[in-house]
């Protein structure tokens, strides 16, 4: 299977949890994928819903991980996908915090790495994994951006890099002093240089966002979200805000239309429109 998975070029990332997940699936049954069907694979789908209570994201992921490995690395032309149905999602709208509250939660960092690593999630609109593994080199103060490798779908992009980030990011080296990644991790062996996880950058919105006591739902996807709308209420375009999140598809864009206050605003309520007279009952005699 990884060999499948490679010969494909996915994402590291994506490698991993594919690998984890049928792992974990083999681990529940106590026996080789090779040796289970759909039964087994119906039955794990209820678990992961109804015992394990995971998010429908994650459940989506390891069937898809099952998917891949039944039909691709094993073959298995004798079981029928659709009885294994990705589960429905609710469109739901993401959280979006105010500019006082971004002020808020980046003022809360626990140390200047912390404040930095916020304020480029904010900057940027970069995904929690793409930051952990920005390189100094990804810094390209010549041509004013910051390049983005691999992100999600294998897709590079650049990003807009203005002079207050620039010299916030100038400040930052001159204190840390990172050589290859610019968040380098402290576990690193020495001699090497060794990226953040993508769960510390969780754990460092996480944590500020409780000393800031914003109450609010967030994590670094947040500050993606809250990049993409003050964008849009600032007045940029659909497709310029489409290539800076690197979405494949304008239709995932759109989304921000109904998170934008301008846009919300700028409407005129059809009720505003009427004249309506004062309809109190006159008393009678």
């Amino acid at each position: 299977m990884l060999d499948d998975l490679l010969r494909r070029n996915y994402s590291p990332d994506t490698i991993r949890g594919y690998i984890r997940a049928v792992q974990q699936f083999a681990e529940y049954f106590h026996r080789s994928p090779e040796q289970m069907g759909g039964e087994e694979l119906r039955r794990y789908q209820l678990y992961l819903l109804h015992e394990r209570k995971f998010a429908l994201g994650t459940v989506e992921n390891n069937i898809s991980a099952l998917r891949f490995l039944y039909k691709k690395t094993l073959k298995r032309r004798d079981l029928a996908f659709d009885d294994l149905p990705f589960p429905k999602q609710p469109r739901t709208l993401p959280t979006v915090l105010s500019q006082d509250e971004v002020t808020r939660l980046i003022e809360a960092a626990a140390n200047r790495m912390h404040r930095m690593l916020l304020m480029l999630l904010y900057a940027t609109g970069m995904r929690r994994t793409e930051a952990s593994l920005l390189k100094v080199s990804d810094i390209d103060s010549q041509r004013m951006v910051i390049h983005i490798h691999r992100g999600k779908g294998m897709r590079d992009r650049d990003v807009p890099l203005t002079p207050k980030m620039l010299e916030a990011l100038r400040d930052y080296w001159r204190w840390k002093k990172p050589r290859v990644y610019l968040f380098p991790s402290k576990r690193s062996a020495a001699g090497s240089d060794q990226p953040i996880s993508d769960k510390t950058v969780w754990n460092v919105c996480r944590a500020a966002a409780t000393r800031a006591g914003i109450q609010k739902k967030l994590g670094p996807h947040t500050l993606r979200h809250c990049f993409a709308t003050h964008l849009l209420e600032g007045g940029a375009d659909l497709r310029t805000i489409q290539l800076l999140m690197g979405h494949e598809r304008l239709e995932d864009t759109t989304i921000y239309l109904h998170l934008s206050q301008r846009h919300l605003h700028a409407a005129i309520n059809p009720l505003d429109q009427l004249t309506i007279r004062n309809m109190q009952e006159k008393r009678l005699g």
